[in-house]
């Protein structure tokens, strides 16, 4: 039987940690690329938003420089004239209004894992206190065997980039980074998706990879 308690209100922050695989650790992230550039020799480049909305604004020229510190690592020159750059290179992000999952998971009231433990109640069960270690009562918790439910949210990121020769318009390079993760915080996101699409950059055309992206720090 399953049902919504208290309990399963503290606990959920955590079961969402284990449903989402070792968000302690960091969180999965996908990347795609395709990809003919040309070694890098010096060539300049500038980078420019890909999504009007971002166009003009700090938080995109703050994004936008940490693209430009990871394409002068490897080779790449900013140029001192936009207009005269010989790559043009077009940046966007987004993340997602999230959506809503549920997670059941066993009882607390039976074997050694719950908090009643096998004395049916923590320090109270056969002493005949209701309430005892844990807070365990079996008429709210519905006895050994329950279900817990919890509900969490997920969210989904992406990080596109293209490169384009500013010479004939040709397109170069074409590479998306996505995530998912339990927060939303484009300032956590965006850098940690900038250094998944510049891990081994520029990769091989057409391969897929998956990295694992640092957890978020705490404040």
């Amino acid at each position: 039987m399953a049902r919504f308690n208290k309990i399963g209100l503290f606990a959920a922050p955590a079961l969402a940690l284990v449903a989402l695989s070792g968000c302690t650790t960091g969180f999965k992230a996908d990347v795609a690329r395709f990809q003919q550039l040309p070694a890098p020799a010096g060539q300049s480049y500038t980078v420019v938003a890909d999504d009007p909305k971002l166009a003009g604004g700090l938080e995109f020229a703050h994004y936008a420089d940490m693209v430009g510190q990871r394409l002068a690592q490897t080779g790449y020159v900013a140029a001192s004239d936009p207009a005269r750059a010989d790559l043009i290179v077009r940046v966007s992000y987004d993340v997602d209004n999230g959506r809503e999952k549920v997670r059941s998971t066993g009882g607390f009231g039976g074997g050694y894992g719950g908090w009643g433990g096998p004395w049916g109640g923590g320090f109270g069960g056969r002493w005949g206190r209701p309430w005892g270690y844990g807070f365990y009562d079996p008429w709210l918790f519905g006895g050994a065997g329950y279900n817990d439910v919890s509900s969490y949210t997920v969210y989904t990121s992406d990080l596109s980039m293209k490169i384009d020769r500013a010479a004939d318009n040709r397109r170069l390079f074409e590479g998306k980074a996505s995530a998912q993760s339990l927060s939303n915080k484009l300032t956590y996101l965006v850098p940690n998706l900038i250094d998944v699409m510049f891990t081994n950059f520029p990769g091989q055309s057409g391969e897929s990879v998956k990295v694992t992206l640092p957890p978020e720090k705490k404040s």
